[in-house]
């Protein structure tokens, strides 16, 4: 076999783990910028120790007997064993401190607008609050407006979690009983992938969520549709799973505001067909995804609280997801 031919798509494969929507090397907020410096400044640094160490090594290995002899009294290791390591070192960290530390630049959010997040066993409960004191309430799904830095209010309900979203910032913890704050300035319109970066227990590796950046008007128009409440169903498909909604249990964990339920447990589904993803970036968003996550949510997310629902008939799972897809 070739072995250029077989380190190819393994080459491949690990640059496209530099690229996407959870990649910091592709960072889309001021954070994420100034981590993606401090990142490149470490791996420059590192690769140029390792080069002059394997140089070292090589002149040690086959170079004339004087050069051996120079390398191996006290000064190198005096030099390049304490001296070296100590100021390059301490320059480094001084560095870090002054570009992520009280050096950086400050992020004045103006107060309009702050998220609160909830960590919840493994789901995020996000509540927008504007600048008339309105809490919109979703879940699993962050949209924010570009170019204007926003506070992100962080805690748990149950146990540690942490936010990371590595396109836009470092990752905090969400501890219980205690609220953390950091500031998620967008500099670009797009999609950013985030993750619970704490082990939580269960599904916790299908514990993630998306973040939407908009234009400041298109984020306006959203955050106005998202504080109003649900549309009632108009096919006769959907009124008929409107109907399953309510009868079958649904209504004592979820919300849908505008109707009988107002259930708190779980995500509210208020307007749960727009968002990006279900189940916690878990499942596309379409009808076939809520089909599938209505009848085996064990399946597709193991030990989440939610239970496989094996009750519904096929077209009776069918009415259920139209009238969940219209939510928008």
């Amino acid at each position: 076999m070739n072995p250029v031919r077989s380190i190819t798509p393994l080459a491949l494969l690990a640059l496209h783990g530099c690229a996407g929507v959870q990649s910091a090397l592709e960072p889309a907020g001021t954070e994420a910028e100034r981590i993606n410096v401090l990142g490149w400044v470490l791996i420059l640094f590192s690769a140029a120790v390792l080069v002059g160490v394997c140089a070292i090594a090589a002149a040690a290995l086959f170079g004339g007997d004087a050069l051996r002899a120079r390398l191996s009294g006290e000064r190198l290791v005096i030099g390049g064993g304490i001296i070296f390591p100590f100021l390059s070192l301490s320059v480094l960290l001084s560095y870090g401190f002054y570009l992520m530390g009280s050096n950086a630049p400050a992020m004045d959010t103006d107060g309009r607008l702050r998220v609160e997040v909830v960590g919840e066993r493994w789901w995020w409960r996000v509540t927008y609050i504007d600048e008339d004191g309105r809490r919109i309430e979703s879940a699993n799904e962050i949209r924010l407006p570009v170019g204007r830095p926003v506070e992100i209010e962080l805690t748990s309900a149950d146990v540690i979690h942490s936010f990371w979203v590595p396109k836009l910032a470092g990752k905090l913890d969400m501890i219980p009983g205690r609220t953390n704050r950091m500031t998620l300035h967008v500099t670009e319109t797009g999609i950013s992938r985030g993750q619970c970066a704490e082990y939580c227990g269960g599904p916790h590796a299908l514990m993630a969520f998306f973040v939407v950046a908009l234009p400041e008007v298109e984020f306006a128009a959203w955050l106005e549709r998202e504080a109003a409440d649900a549309l009632p169903p108009t096919s006769a498909e959907a009124v008929t799973g409107q109907a399953l909604f309510q009868s079958s249990g649904c209504v004592a964990c979820h919300r849908v505001r505008g109707s009988v339920a107002q259930g708190t447990i779980g995500p509210d589904l208020t307007h749960v067909g727009s968002r990006h993803s279900l189940a916690a970036a878990t499942l596309e968003n379409d009808p076939a995804a809520f089909a599938r996550w209505i009848r085996d949510s064990q399946h597709v997310k193991p030990e989440n609280l939610m239970p496989s629902f094996e009750i519904f008939t096929e077209s009776e799972l069918d009415q259920l997801a139209l009238y969940l897809d219209q939510l928008r």
